[in-house]
């Protein structure tokens, strides 16, 4: 199965699944797509109000069933994680194309307005992967990547020890702070609800229907409002001239709780401003900047107000400096897990309003995690910058099945109504977990399954066995982490293995030192370190997260393979726009295809599968080393040409090959064809670059159009077929 996406892997599609079905059907395998991009999900809610033409399954539940079999083999392509802007941008194109769907109700009143808001609520935010992610994550960088990286350094910003680059979180009271955890028992087991309960003693049912397993994990906590906002006034106000003010989250991951710690960020920023005009408005600071130009624009007084407010604090750091786009702007526009990699890449520097780098502020609220980008900050300013030539490999190994941890706490995380209590009730009525909260605090509670538990300490002991070097980031002082410790110890004792335990920023020296004398490190983490970390080393390492091998093992025999980090870059969609060059690199495409066929080869016994696997790799090492690989400029190799050279490598290893002589014969004269028309071909696939493109739409384009764009080579259709 592959995935149909959004954005650039989306456009990248419509060049390279032609070339993979293709190949593989000359092996007898057969290629089919689900529809997982945001357009598809969302006109799966209502097929009441389509016509039989426009109604679409709901691919993304059928995933879902398939990824827990063990016939499940499914390349999975990164697809956005929807902010609320996003969505009602999608619902709008969709609406102008003739799709009879509703508007996003952003203030739901009647129950049907109630009612469609749920619907849309289950596709804002991360809601693909805890559905697909029946299994824990093993990721790392192909050998012939990291050679290449290491022959080919990427350009990286100096770190120097004056640095004034720091990493700010808050004092206390956030969700490391609050945490409480317990691992429930036989007796505990079963059905559960939380409830808030109010001052006066009232009880408002705010999730029902949880259901606890023998052994699971189960965390309560809470980031206080008022902590927080006085955390982010005192540094807005305490920041270094010169120095840059930002602020690190994960909005479309952690699509409740983020969207207001930004909305606190907006509106301390902004307080002047708000506290004249903000009675004015029906402004939702969640919104962010951006959504507050277009409210009053056309309004002098206020704009020139907004404009003096900003000017009176200290400058931002600049998502897009030549557009006026804040780090402020759109929640969605600042993913902690590339922005902060990007900042540390560069050796510590931002992009302020003047369009000039300077160093940088960064607000990441929370302790859990932020203690890994301090701790890598100040080790930069120590040692200099990274020598990528000589440094060793970093992969991880990330708890994940199951909707592990944070990234599975969409649905039990709310903004506390009132003063009160917040509690988790189990069935018996005893009170497995409560926290004391205040009005506007951010609750949440989230869940670790004792299966994928182990399943994750066994896949980390295999891959540390490998690599010879890690540990596991594991705070003993924090809840949650305790109680996982208490898995961790006894299956380490029990396998006869001696693997570290160690606290992330403790962990996160550690990788740095080992990594900087050319060691290989596995890093075992939970979920969001997972997530962070695999976007962090992989873009010091190799400069860019978007080329890592990532292969989930799901736990009932099946296997998920993902195309790398990196998002769906809408940046280069911009490009393809404006003047047809798509510089998004599928290699990330080109080592989930291999390890695909390999499974395939390995799981069922298809041995022609094995052969196209092993073709995969030598094309994509072939690929690497011929410097074939996408770059930003009109008229250098982009996307599409990257697809031939990759097909033709791909068909001169099949015809090079002995071990399968059905696949040798067929694929010469291919090869041959390929490399005697290679000038045609080209010309072909550059005729119009440099000249806009259109697409018929942005989240839902009009697949003829793509395919026109992405396949404007006759020749090489006609050869591929």
């Amino acid at each position: 199965i592959y995935t149909i996406v959004d954005e650039a892997p989306e456009l990248a599609r419509g060049s390279l699944l032609p070339i993979i079905s293709s190949f593989s059907n000359a092996a007898g395998i057969s290629v089919a797509t689900k529809d997982i991009s945001l357009a598809g999900r969302i006109l799966a809610l209502f097929p009441e109000r389509l016509s039989e033409e426009q109604r679409v399954s709901d691919d993304l539940a059928e995933l879902g069933k398939l990824v827990k079999t063990p016939d499940a083999n499914v390349i999975k392509l990164p697809n956005i994680s929807a902010s609320v802007p996003q969505l009602e941008a999608a619902i709008k194109e969709l609406q102008s194309q003739g799709f009879d769907i509703p508007d996003y109700p952003a203030d739901p009143q009647t129950d049907e307005e109630k009612a469609v808001r749920a619907k849309y609520d289950t596709v804002k935010g991360s809601a693909v992967n805890p559905v697909l992610r029946e299994g824990n994550s093993d990721r790392r960088s192909a050998k012939a990547v990291k050679e290449y990286a290491k022959a080919n350094p990427h350009r990286m910003g100096e770190w120097k020890s004056t640095s004034k680059t720091t990493v700010a979180a808050m004092p206390g009271d956030d969700f490391y702070a609050n945490e409480k955890a317990a691992t429930v028992t036989a007796a505990q087991a079963g059905g559960a609800k939380i409830v808030f309960t109010a001052k006066d003693g009232s009880e408002t049912v705010l999730k029902d229907g949880l259901n606890y397993l023998e052994g699971e994990i189960v965390d309560a906590t809470f980031l206080s409002a008022k902590a927080l906002r006085a955390y982010i006034k005192k540094e807005v106000e305490s920041i270094e001239p010169g120095v840059l003010f930002s602020v690190h989250l994960k909005a479309t991951m952690m699509k409740v709780s983020d969207p207001i710690i930004f909305g606190h960020f907006v509106s301390v920023y902004l307080e002047d401003f708000l506290a004249k005009h903000g009675d004015k408005l029906d402004f939702n600071p969640n919104s962010g900047i951006g959504a507050l130009e277009k409210l009053i624009a056309g309004n002098a007084e206020m704009e020139a107000d907004l404009k003096a407010a900003l000017a009176a604090k200290p400058p931002l750091y600049m998502v897009d400096s030549d557009k006026g786009i804040t780090n402020l702007h759109v929640p969605s526009d600042v993913i902690i897990d590339a922005s902060m990699p990007a900042v540390i890449k560069a050796g510590g520097i931002g992009w302020g309003p003047d369009g000039k780098a300077a160093d940088t502020k960064c607000c990441i609220p929370d302790n859990s995690y932020s203690c890994v980008y301090d701790e890598t900050v100040e080790y930069f300013k120590e040692t200099g910058t990274l020598d990528v030539t000589t440094c060793g490999a970093v992969s991880n190994v990330g708890l994940m099945a199951q909707k592990a941890e944070e990234y599975g706490s969409h649905p039990t995380t709310f903004e506390v109504p009132a003063d009160g209590t917040v509690s988790i009730v189990l069935d018996s009525g005893e009170v497995l977990l409560s926290n004391e909260v205040e009005k506007g605090d951010i609750w949440r509670s989230c869940t670790a399954k004792k299966a994928p538990i182990l399943d994750w300490i066994k896949t980390g002991i295999e891959r540390f066995d490998v690599e010879g070097t890690g540990a596991f980031w594991l705070d003993k002082n924090r809840a949650h982490d305790a109680e996982l410790i208490k898995y961790v110890e006894p299956a380490l004792k029990a396998a006869g293995k001696d693997i570290p335990i160690m606290a992330p920023r403790e962990a996160t020296r550690f990788t740095w030192e080992e990594m900087r004398k050319g060691k290989n490190v596995v890093t075992i983490t939970g979920n969001v370190l997972r997530d962070y970390l695999t976007d962090l080393f992989p873009i010091l390492e190799l400069g860019t997260s978007a080329k890592m091998l990532s292969i989930v093992k799901l736990m009932n025999g099946g296997g998920l393979f993902e195309t790398g980090a990196g998002g769906s870059a809408p940046k280069h969609v911009q490009q393809v726009i404006e003047e047809n060059h798509l510089r998004w690199d599928s290699l990330g495409e080109f080592c989930a295809l291999g390890e695909s066929y390999n499974f395939l080869a390995s799981s069922k016994g298809k041995t022609k599968a094995g052969v196209l696997g092993a073709a995969v790799e030598d094309a994509t090492q072939k690929l690497l080393l011929e410097n074939k690989s996408p770059e930003r400029k009109v008229g250098q190799n982009d996307n599409r040409s990257s697809h031939y050279w990759f097909a033709r490598y791909w068909a001169e290893a099949l015809a090079a090959q002995d071990d399968d002589a059905e696949l040798k014969a067929h694929f010469a004269p291919i090869a041959k064809e390929l490399a005697e028309k290679e000038a045609v071909i080209l010309d072909e696939l550059k005729a119009n670059e440099g000249k806009p493109a259109d697409m018929g739409g942005y989240y839902h384009a009009d697949p003829a159009k793509v395919a026109a764009i992405m396949r404007p080579s006759a020749t090489l259709n006609a050869i591929i077929g």
